[in-house]
């Protein structure tokens, strides 16, 4: 399909995934198709309205795990036990929440980590390049402004599907 990859940073037994941008459905099978070549298998959060029949089973065997968007559940903290307890744990979220354009990050995927005191690979899209990067992760620190505001800065320049639908907000870039 003619994209190339830059991956610098080291991959252990235990991560998460920030992918992103966010734009389009089709960040989807980028996903599953650079996971697939690599070997991988890598859990993903997605909104429990995917999995219908027979979707559903396609998710969940892919290694889906449904998030109720409109409840306050404890499934950072399920989720972050889980991280801790065991041997490996891969996770791929995308921060943005939506394909929509929103500038509001969820920070669920940077309270898991810190909580099970993993990193956090920070992996870009870029379509305009035909690139998949991740040259950056960290542990958090539990300084989550400040960490929140390195991540997005990280993404500022990659091009999603859509371009349009992606934003990392109003950022002070000093």
């Amino acid at each position: 399909m003619g994209w190339t990859k830059e991956v610098t940073v080291e991959h252990p037994d235990k991560y998460i995934i920030c992918l992103a941008p966010h734009t389009s459905n089709w960040d989807f099978l980028m996903g599953q198709l650079y996971s697939g070549a690599e070997g991988w298998r890598i859990n993903f959060l997605m909104k429990k309205e995917w999995f219908f029949w027979p979707l559903g089973v396609l998710f969940r065997r892919l290694g889906g795990i449904p998030v109720q968007r409109q409840k306050h559940t404890s499934m950072t903290d399920t989720l972050a036990a889980t991280a801790a307890d065991a041997k490996t744990f891969k996770l791929t979220v995308t921060p943005e929440g939506t394909r929509k354009r929103n500038a509001e990050w969820k920070k669920g995927f940077y309270y898991i980590a810190h909580k099970a005191q993993i990193p956090i690979l920070l992996y870009g899209l870029d379509y305009e390049r035909r690139l998949i990067q991740c040259t950056r992760s960290l542990v958090p620190t539990g300084n989550v402004e400040e960490e929140m505001r390195d991540i997005k800065l990280y993404f500022k320049d990659f091009k999603g599907k859509k371009p349009d639908q992606f934003t990392i907000g109003e950022i002070d870039n000093d």
